[in-house]
């Protein structure tokens, strides 16, 4: 708070106007001067910065000139202001006490009242995970540098000025009308997503999607089935949600469930990609989840995370495509694809729902710009977003192989090669599709300890278990490559290459 006369002397009036009493024993004179004097010692009022004339805060209070006068002479007197002939009056560049330790006006005194049972859990889980310093090997980041940023900085520079008065308010429409209807017809070309525009609902991100779909679908109790290892932004939405979550384990063929498990309200997929393990979940296990859901009166919630990605193999429709009773809801994401800072993915809801997903979203938690969102219209249907799809297709294709050749070079025959891994094996799992390969370490090496070594020698490879509720099926550390340059992969993958042959050599793991 720079205070002096101009619009600095609102700040200062609204400060002053929340602390003085009109009504109190203490003199309104005396009141002011503390007040001031906290402010200055507090940090709020900056040395060197200017008062504002005593007519000006008069007028602004409503006070007495005296009154003000008085405070600004005590304040003067001892040191904590100076005035300047003809220039005002200035806090003082060397005050007479000390200001408090930490910043202004902060409360120093700890809470007595603890978190939530579900904020701690919640925290608990993050903090498991991880925040890393550096994107290397950072699972889901995209290569940012490679989108074409002068282009679409033209298409958003046309919407701004051309913007109607509606789009700059409170809007409550589930998303742009253009953006609803390009994605449909996107969708349904290349996923085999059954759906028309107005079963879109544009939202601020994955994590939005999920949390809105455990509102509008399920109740704090209520079960959920979840892929093990799975997605933790999925798992932290649930318990957020207050729902108890069930680990089912996964296969080749995805999600693997033995017919003994609670009943849910909700099924929680990655099928065109498992997440981080990278199996395809086959057609017949597809149909048989669709069947499963309608016997136990579930919803499928399809996370379709990163599909535009295929490297090998022809592509399987998304799962919607094959539900007849209208059971799935298909969630995509548009961060990936473009750019994190985008803040936008989207859901396909069935008809009957997507109405009251519509309304939660407009009164819990707004929606996104209209701006971005014609923006993205547009660079869908100039055929720019299918373009930079193709290309970026390519580059995370070619990056995996440089990534797989060149673990291969430095970790010779402790590499897997194939789809069984003997326990002592190193293998690269995944890769048909997206931005990660997992790498499975040998059994009885502690994943977690790995990670946190990596993470010193300024390496992100976030620990398979970190993906887990339950004990994982094997150790192992997830590896995104598309976010780091070819050269800063690279020289990332030697490093990691490395430290593991000397890990296995320090735990006698002999490469024949």
């Amino acid at each position: 708070m720079r205070a002096a006369d101009g619009t600095n002397l609102q700040t200062l009036q609204d400060y002053l106007g929340l602390h003085l009493l009109r009504d109190s024993a203490e003199p309104l004179n005396r009141q002011l001067y503390r007040h001031l004097r906290g402010a200055i010692l507090d940090g709020l009022l900056a040395r060197g910065s200017a008062l504002p004339a005593s007519r000006s805060l008069c007028e602004a209070l409503s006070l007495g000139r005296n009154t003000v006068l008085h405070a600004y002479g005590q304040l003067e007197a001892e040191g904590y202001v100076a005035s300047r002939a003809g220039a005002g009056t200035y806090v003082s560049e060397a005050l007479p006490d000390p200001p408090p330790a930490g910043a202004a006006n902060r409360q120093t005194a700890s809470s007595s009242l603890p978190l939530s049972l579900r904020a701690q859990t919640l925290l608990h889980g993050i903090k498991q995970r991880g925040v890393a310093e550096t994107p290397t090997f950072a699972p889901g980041m995209p290569d940012t540098s490679a989108f074409p940023w002068a282009l679409w900085l033209r298409l958003q520079q046309r919407h701004q000025r051309d913007a109607p008065a509606a789009h700059l308010g409170y809007l409550s429409g589930g998303g742009h009308p253009a953006l609803k209807a390009a994605l449909a017809g996107y969708l349904r070309l290349s996923r085999g997503v059954n759906c028309d525009a107005e079963q879109i609902l544009i939202t601020g991100s994955m994590q939005q999607a999920l949390h809105l779909v455990a509102l509008a679908t399920a109740d704090a109790g209520d079960t959920v089935w979840m892929e093990e290892p799975g997605y933790p932004g999925a798992r932290f939405a649930w318990q957020a949600a207050g729902l108890r979550i069930e680990a089912v384990a996964t296969d080749e063929e995805g999600l693997c469930w033995h017919g003994k498990e609670p009943d849910p309200k909700l099924i929680y997929v990655t099928p065109s990609h498992q997440y981080p393990l990278g199996s395809v979940m086959s057609l017949a296990r597809r149909h048989a989840l669709l069947q499963q859901a309608a016997e136990r009166g579930a919803w499928v919630v399809e996370d379709d995370y990163d599909s535009e990605f295929r490297h090998d193999g022809r592509p399987l429709a998304a799962m919607q495509g094959l539900d007849r009773q209208g059971r799935v809801i298909y969630l995509g994401t548009l961060s990936k694809v473009l750019f994190p800072a985008l803040r936008m993915g989207y859901l396909v809801a069935p008809p009957d729902l997507i109405e009251p997903l519509r309304i939660l979203q407009a009164r819990l938690m707004r929606e996104g710009s209209y701006i971005e969102q014609a923006t993205l219209a547009d660079f869908i249907e100039d055929g720019h977003f299918g373009a930079h799809l193709r290309r970026m297709r390519g580059i995370y294709a070619k990056r995996q192989s440089k990534l797989r050749d060149t673990l291969a070079a430095h970790l010779g025959d402790w590499l897997a090669e194939g789809d069984a891994p003997r326990p002592d094996q190193i293998a690269l799992l995944g890769g048909a599709a997206g931005m990660h390969l997992t790498l499975r370490l040998p059994t009885g090496l502690d994943d977690q300890g790995l990670a946190r070594q990596l993470g010193e020698m300024g390496l992100l490879a976030p620990a398979l278990s970190s993906y887990c509720l339950s004990t994982p099926p094997f150790p192992g550390l997830v590896l995104g490559y598309g976010g780091a340059d070819d050269a800063t992969l690279m020289l990332a993958a030697v490093k990691l290459a490395r430290f593991l042959a000397e890990t296995l050599r320090r735990h006698n793991i002999k490469n024949e």
